[in-house]
């Protein structure tokens, strides 16, 4: 039987974690940024400047090129960046989004991270 480590392990060991600094480099780019938390604790943090906003337990449909809740700014050679509370939540949405072919996925870990490194938020 698996416990929530398990998981976790296997999420951080398919999905690259980078520092916030690294990632804010890539800010401004094609890059795709994501916050994968949900619409509570972004209004009460604000997120990334120009992020997209799909909440972990719905970030399959908004992938899935096939869904009716697709968003096409999810493409399989996107750069993809992903960012929740503390680094948990993007590791295992990274690990789902792997698993249905995206390639370039990273994890910047929690918002508190890119905030305090300087990058771009908005309410």
């Amino acid at each position: 039987m698996k416990t929530a480590k398990d998981y976790l392990d296997e999420a951080n060991a398919q999905v690259s974690r980078i520092p916030a600094e690294e990632a804010i480099k890539k800010h401004g780019t094609d890059a795709l940024f994501v916050d994968v938390r949900d619409s509570g604790a972004i209004a009460k943090t604000g997120t990334i400047k120009g992020a997209l906003h799909a909440p972990r337990g719905f970030i399959e449909f908004m992938a899935d090129e096939n869904s009716q809740y697709h968003d096409p700014k999810f493409r399989k050679d996107a750069d993809i960046h992903l960012v929740c509370g503390a680094g948990g939540q993007a590791a295992l949405a990274g690990k789902t989004l792997k698993e249905m072919g995206f390639q370039k996925v990273t994890n910047i870990g929690g918002i508190g991270d890119w905030k305090e490194a300087g990058g771009p938020m908005e309410e």
